[in-house]
């Protein structure tokens, strides 16, 4: 197969070294241990694991252990513990040891499985377990864990796990590599229509999937299964989109072919481009070729290859100027992913809101400064220049507003804000991008007076993020800053400070009303039954006066893990309150955190297709959602019918608050005896 853009990577030489002297301690660490006795060898396990760990941590770390399995085992690296018998170790319990929050138990599981890889590709005959069965262990184990191939550290993750959640990533990507796909194919193929569906801005990670499925089909051995067709529609969505490029020819051939085409042939491409685009969110680099060809031709079929509804037909035929100048800017093989963006922000008729046209001319001859150009290169590349990669990332956004992430990263709050000028406020957005990339400084006000993201101390954020898409990149260490300086100007206030943070941060729609139900000096739950009363009666239709939300508001949730534990506080964007179409009350919410579809435990589990929700949203039923929530804004002018609300109905949240995050934070009183409805 043909890779459209002909690009390649390679290791740094500073990565070479630093895994080269990392290798040296650990073989020196696993000498040391093998040459003590039996019952002194766990005083050398903590110097094997702090050196297996920071191995791991290096690029190649995981085949330089691999390769290390047998001296390893043989040390006694696994003495005294369930992993000494790998004949026994059953593929549901990896999972867990994975994810533990013990760093010691995780290196351990790791190396276990690296083990298990080197028995199945023949590098360690193992005297208890065969290659097939090493083969088949790993297969289930990849198939049972399929986030940790996919998709980014969660909350719960990275607040438990730190650096380690990355390193099972990059566990599983090496295993995936060597095993193949072939045994967990059908989940894999789920998986990545589940995280399509939200469309996210960023598909790096779910291209790549897709490229290794493509060449690993290319094997005639390989038995795609029922897998099959799905297999066939996402491998054609990137290389083989229509007749033309089916056999993934290149781009400049693609262009060849493209001018030796009628009218009739470019019509019919531009219609093959725009289903796939829209069918699955992904945009191939040949679709940016034909769409910089079209260019040429006539808006007719531009508007063809962006698969526009009437509206955005409309909004392109006014503003063809700038259209048509946005392609020839941002458009390119390797932003190709961007003509979703465009499509999607003339849908929206974003266009027609006056500020909008000439802020986007701004942008495409917005000079950047050379803070910004350097971390768009060390980032991206410098193909296509760094400007016309701020620009494409300007149109993702645009058109993608609840497909913004905050990637493997603590700031939320950015991420959030982000989506909501996006979603709510275009001009003020594109005005936010202009002083972050030009000016290298952002100025906000707090309570009238000005605060610089050049003069406020460090965020959030404990160094600067790179896993995020052009202008979170840009714009979210600005932001990151000034949201923690404006928590610090109410640190001396009584209350939560996301009381004042939150309207001054995110906008001026943002409620002035504030409800929160934790005391924060101890932490325990205070005023529920007010708290959960008020919220019914400001978004529940049935309480409200069957008020639909206006603006999206900004809300806190204490996120729990599948066993309904407390993680810790996150913040998300509450988008609507509707009827699903099974007739059930749901709260329609935008979550930051790059993949919505999350199990939150005691039945509470996060959808994101299936129950009438657009693109990017997540929902809960309202009770769920409620059972999660500990801060909300609303309008105070606006107060419901919170006396109307059955006790039942609050009786039945505090219910599930009381089997996660509230069981050691309600007074006595207020437990409930309820028994677990999900």
């Amino acid at each position: 197969m043909v890779n459209p853009l002909n690009t390649t990577s390679s290791d740094t030489g500073t990565d070479d070294a630093a895994l080269t002297k990392r290798l040296a301690a650990l073989d020196d660490a696993t000498r040391a241990m093998s040459e003590t006795r039996e019952f002194g060898k766990h005083l050398k396990l903590s110097l094997v694991l702090n050196s297996l760990r920071r191995v791991l941590l290096q690029p190649g770390g995981c085949g330089a252990i691999r390769s290390r399995a047998a001296a390893l085992e043989e040390a006694g690296l696994f003495l005294g513990t369930d992993w000494a018998s790998p004949e026994i170790l059953v593929p549901a319990l990896s999972g867990a040891g994975l994810r533990s929050a013990e760093s010691d138990t995780v290196v351990l599981e790791a190396v276990s499985e690296l083990r298990m890889l080197a028995i199945a590709i023949g590098e360690y005959e193992h005297p208890k377990v065969s290659a097939d069965d090493a083969h088949q262990f790993l297969s289930q184990v990849l198939a049972m864990n399929l986030p940790l191939l996919f998709t980014p550290p969660s909350e719960a993750e990275r607040t438990q796990q730190g650096r380690m959640a990355q390193l099972t990533r990059d566990l599983f990507h090496h295993l995936s590599e060597k095993v193949g796909y072939e045994s967990i194919l059908d989940r894999l193929v789920e998986e990545i229509w589940r995280i399509l569906r939200q469309r996210p801005i960023q598909v790096d990670q779910v291209q790549h999937m897709i490229t290794q499925i493509a060449i690993y089909r290319g094997d005639p051995d390989v038995d795609m299964g029922s897998a099959g067709q799905g297999v066939d529609r996402l491998t054609s969505s990137l290389f083989g989109t229509t007749d033309a490029c089916r056999e993934d020819p290149g781009v400049e051939v693609y262009r060849s072919r493209l001018e030796a085409m009628d009218a009739s042939a470019l019509q019919y491409e531009a219609a093959g481009f725009a289903r796939a685009m829209h069918d699955t969110g992904l945009v191939s680099p040949y679709h940016a070729q034909l769409l910089r060809f079209l260019l040429e031709e006539s808006d007719y079929l531009v508007a063809e290859a962006l698969g526009l509804s009437s509206t955005g037909r409309d909004c392109m035929l006014r503003y063809h100027k700038l259209v048509r100048r946005l392609i020839d800017e941002a458009v390119h093989p390797h932003t190709a992913q961007c003509i979703y963006g465009l499509a999607l922000l003339l849908d929206r008729g974003i266009l027609y809101q006056p500020p909008v046209e000439p802020a986007l001319w701004r942008q495409i001859a917005l000079p950047l400064s050379e803070h910004a150009t350097e971390r768009l290169t060390l980032a991206y590349g410098t193909t296509p220049a760094p400007g016309a990669r701020l620009l494409a990332g300007v149109l993702s956004m645009l058109g993608l507003p609840l497909g913004v992430g905050q990637g493997d990263n603590p700031t939320c709050q950015s991420a959030r804000a982000l989506s909501m000028w996006a979603y709510n406020d275009p001009d003020y957005l594109l005005g936010m991008v202009v002083s972050a990339a030009r000016d290298d400084e952002i100025t906000m006000h707090f309570e009238g007076q000005p605060i610089s993201s050049r003069d406020s101390l460090s965020g959030v954020a404990t160094s600067l993020p790179t896993d995020l898409d052009p202008v979170s990149l840009l714009v979210v260490p600005h932001l990151d800053r000034i949201y923690a300086e404006m928590g610090r100007r109410c640190a001396d206030r009584a209350g939560d400070p996301h009381r004042w943070v939150n309207p001054e941060f995110h906008g001026w729609w943002s409620g002035r009303g504030f409800q929160i139900n934790v005391d924060v000096p101890t932490g325990n739950l205070v005023d529920l039954d007010e708290f959960l009363r008020h919220f019914y009666a400001s978004y529940h239709p049935s309480y409200n006066g069957d008020q639909p939300l206006i603006h999206p508001q900004p809300a806190g949730i204490a996120v729990t893990d599948s066993a309904a534990r407390y993680v810790g506080w996150h913040a998300i964007t509450i988008l609507r309150v509707n009827l699903d179409p099974q007739d059930v009350i749901r709260v329609y919410f935008y979550n930051p955190n790059n993949d919505s579809g999350q199990d939150w435990g005691d039945g509470v589990v996060v959808s994101t297709a299936g129950h009438g929700e657009r693109f990017g949203e997540g929902s809960l039923p309202f009770e769920q959602f409620a059972s999660r929530l500990y801060i909300y804004h609303f309008d105070p002018f606006e107060r419901g019918n919170p006396e109307r609300v059955p006790t039942e109905d609050i009786d039945r949240v505090i219910g599930y608050i009381q089997r996660s995050w509230g069981a050691d934070r309600l007074p006595a009183g207020d437990l409930q005896a309820a028994e677990p409805t999900g």
